[in-house]
């Protein structure tokens, strides 16, 4: 195996051997405790233009399959790990995840030691990185990973969207109809609507209230995604337009881009929350909900306004993670209930939508 290089923007780097497709790629450095689901990882949108380490020592020992996906392709842009498995066992699989990312030609390097990585992200806060296992030369790549964008006041939620409105689901034996706003929607929480009789049409980021309005859905959901939620100002004004027309449910960047519109602040985490043990304190009931999580952004508990309600809390360091707003029929978490990967203990977030939605239509 070729010999690669993954260098921080802080200077500190890290040899090891070339995993994947051989080449180069710049992106912002972060971790994922997560000891299984790496493939949905890897698919998720909301990882664009992101190096993911795992920390878990052995990745790939179930292999990849067809079905485990949450987009069209492979989203990070670039993958660092312990030890790759390169003969998977696994009756599902059908390839390699070493195999998968050289077919996706995605950058990655193995060999490196991940748990120091992970400390100094957690000491020093997630920053860009660059592998390399075609140039070795740290000015050269200092240079090159000087002309990085930061990941704050970075719009990609355009860069993961559909291109065009989309009919996920069309059975006549439906029995809500939901308009799913597009930042970079995992494909499992398309599946959770669907189970719950939705008929689900996907649209752009940049597409108008009005336009969505005209569909005259039973209520909206605002999805996951990359990047700064700040940013996202199209995706903000649309929901302010939209907000009290019909229920909205959000999740992650939803979540945040809900509390934008709605008068709050975000802020971006030193390392982000990524994996599937994060505990959270849903307010509402006392219960404690063990959630999958990834998102380097967070809405300020301080900036709610009267009209937000805060219904959870990150039990690690007591950041926001859910609100809703009564008056105008809208609610969102930062967490991620369809859990894939992840536990299944948030599950219910998905069927108070539909409650909200089969009040909404008999008033």
């Amino acid at each position: 195996m070729k010999k690669a290089i993954i260098l921080l923007q802080n200077g500190r780097y890290y040899f090891g051997k070339s995993f994947g497709s051989k080449g180069e790629t710049i992106g912002e450095v972060c971790f994922n405790t997560s000891m299984s689901g790496y493939q949905e990882i890897l698919t998720d949108p909301s990882y664009c233009r992101q190096i993911v380490t795992m920390t878990a020592p052995h990745i790939g020992n179930y292999g990849v399959n067809p079905d485990d996906i949450e987009s069209d392709k492979i989203q990070v842009a670039g993958f660092v790990i312990k030890e790759g498995t390169e003969t998977p066992s696994n009756w599902r699989s059908t390839q390699s995840i070493g195999d998968y990312l050289k077919a996706h030609k995605i950058v990655g390097i193995q060999g490196v030691d991940t748990r120091s990585l992970t400390r100094h992200i957690r000491d020093e806060g997630a920053m860009n990185g660059i592998i390399s296992s075609v140039d070795t030369d740290l000015n050269s790549l200092k240079e090159k990973l000087a002309k990085a964008p930061k990941m704050s006041g970075l719009d990609l939620a355009k860069e993961v969207t559909t291109a065009v409105p989309i009919k996920w689901s069309n059975s006549s034996a439906a029995e809500y109809k939901v308009a799913a706003i597009d930042f970079g929607i995992k494909t499992n929480i398309l599946r959770l609507l669907e189970s719950y009789s939705c008929e689900l049409t996907l649209f752009p980021a940049q597409t108008s209230a009005q336009e969505i309005l005209d569909t005259n859905p039973d209520g909206i959901f605002l999805s996951n995604g990359p990047g700064d939620p700040a940013a996202v100002t199209y995706g903000i004004e649309t929901v302010k337009t939209l907000l009290g027309e019909k229920p909205i449910f959000g999740i992650c960047l939803g979540h945040q881009i809900l509390a934008l519109a709605l008068g709050a602040k975000t802020f971006k985490l030193k390392f982000g929350h990524r994996g599937v043990n994060h505990p959270i304190k849903n307010l509402e009931t006392g219960k404690i909900e063990i959630t999958s999580q990834n998102h380097g952004f967070a809405v300020d508990l301080d900036s709610l306004s009267d009209q937000l309600i805060p219904t959870h809390v990150n039990l690690n360091d007591n950041t926001l993670e859910g609100i809703r707003c009564d008056e105008l029929n809208a609610f969102s978490v930062q967490y991620h209930p369809e859990s894939s990967p992840g536990p299944h203990d948030s599950r219910y977030l998905f069927k108070q939508f539909i409650e909200m939605m089969k009040s909404a239509k008999k008033n």
